[in-house]
């Protein structure tokens, strides 16, 4: 299995808004009549009308992924441009205004029906990574090997500091407001595929989900493709960070997928700890400190995300990955996450419009 290079495909949601105002706009329909023919399969709306969602084809090549996302990304901001609206690559609306109605379809209605306002504002969106594996067999054993390691994915997409006007004192707020939802949380334990089933056949029947796709752990088995589907948080600021995510979980399954070979057992890190570290995750991003997955004792992010790297390097090198993440990483200390330079952008301007400014997408493949 660990010999097969895995294949990874990304999707992306971002907040649709006004023009001119900061305030998102709900243009989800006028948008998409604008998307260029060749890229409509590949676009489509989200929960709400203020969102929109792209989702790239599914490949090997990290260098291709970039190549399609920046399509996606361009095509989109392109045809809002047309429509009247704007794409912001951020987490969570920073401010309040108007709240967009639910996209006009009966699944999303029958959402607010059974949860109600679980998504105060205008959306929130995150980034998916797909990785292929074999089988959903071996799949529920790769989501029992990497637990211990998405709160440092987590902490490295964050990219949502502001709500209502101000700091809200974490790096994602995006991740407060979806752990409303009853079954968003990490992933338990699995014994096995038949217990993941029977899961997700008790949560349907208990009314915590409406089916399948409502299964919010942050790692699962994709409902629709033979993947692994890490949701990892915030969607990212630029291509640079998403393609670093994508290498860095293909990495990890890659990795665990040798050590699932290798017979060693996932470790077994109690649920409420990998909470704690997701939490912390959450509110501290890379500028602070995060869960150690081997003791969950607290240490410096970076240092713990240099393990992550160090760890998943030997699959990297044989992807060819090795040299591209390197890069990104750089480039990730040296800006900070989405949290990191939305901060930086409003104490140097004292304005949240300039945030989303900063965040909104160019017309031009980047």
């Amino acid at each position: 299995m660990a010999a097969v290079q895995l294949t990874v495909g990304v999707e992306e949601e971002f907040l649709l808004l006004d023009a001119e105002k900061s305030q998102a706009a709900p243009a989800v329909d006028a948008v998409l009549a604008e998307v260029p023919d060749d890229l409509r399969g590949q676009v489509a709306r989200e929960y709400l009308t203020s969102q929109i969602e792209i989702n790239s084809p599914p490949g090997l090549d990290l260098r291709a992924l970039r190549h399609s996302l920046g399509l996606l990304r361009s095509g989109i901001a392109g045809a809002a441009e047309r429509a009247g609206a704007r794409v912001a690559a951020i987490g969570c609306c920073p401010v309040n205004g108007p709240e967009p109605p639910v996209v006009d379809e009966p699944r999303f209605h029958r959402m607010v029906e059974r949860f109600g306002a679980l998504s105060p504002g205008p959306g929130l969106n995150g980034v998916h990574v797909h990785i292929g594996v074999p089988d959903p067999g071996t799949g529920v054993l790769v989501l029992n090997h990497i637990r211990p390691w998405l709160p440092l994915l987590h902490a490295a997409t964050t990219n949502s500091p502001f709500a209502e006007g101000r700091d809200s004192g974490y790096a994602s707020w995006r991740s407060v407001m979806w752990e409303r939802w009853p079954s968003v949380g990490p992933t338990p334990y699995l014994e096995s595929h038949d217990h993941y089933e029977e899961l997700v056949a008790r949560l349907i029947s208990s009314g915590a989900m409406l089916d399948e796709a409502m299964l919010y752990w942050y790692a699962r088995l994709s409902a629709r493709y033979p993947t692994v589907e890490l949701r990892l948080g915030d969607v990212c600021p630029s291509l640079d960070d998403t393609i670093l995510v994508a290498a860095l979980a293909r990495g990890l399954v890659g990795t665990v997928l040798a050590d699932i070979e290798a017979g060693r057992p996932a470790p077994r890190l109690d649920h409420h700890l990998l909470a704690a570290a997701h939490w912390r995750a959450a509110h501290d991003g890379l500028a602070g400190l995060l869960v150690d997955p081997a003791d969950q004792r607290s240490r410096p992010a970076w240092h713990l995300f240099q393990r992550l790297f160090d760890t998943v390097r030997p699959e990297l090198e044989r992807n060819g990955d090795l040299d591209l993440t390197t890069l990104l990483i750089g480039r990730l200390r040296s800006r900070g996450t989405g949290a990191s330079r939305q901060r930086a952008v409003y104490a140097r301007t004292g304005d949240i419009g300039a945030v989303l400014d900063h965040l909104t997408l160019p017309t031009s493949l980047a």
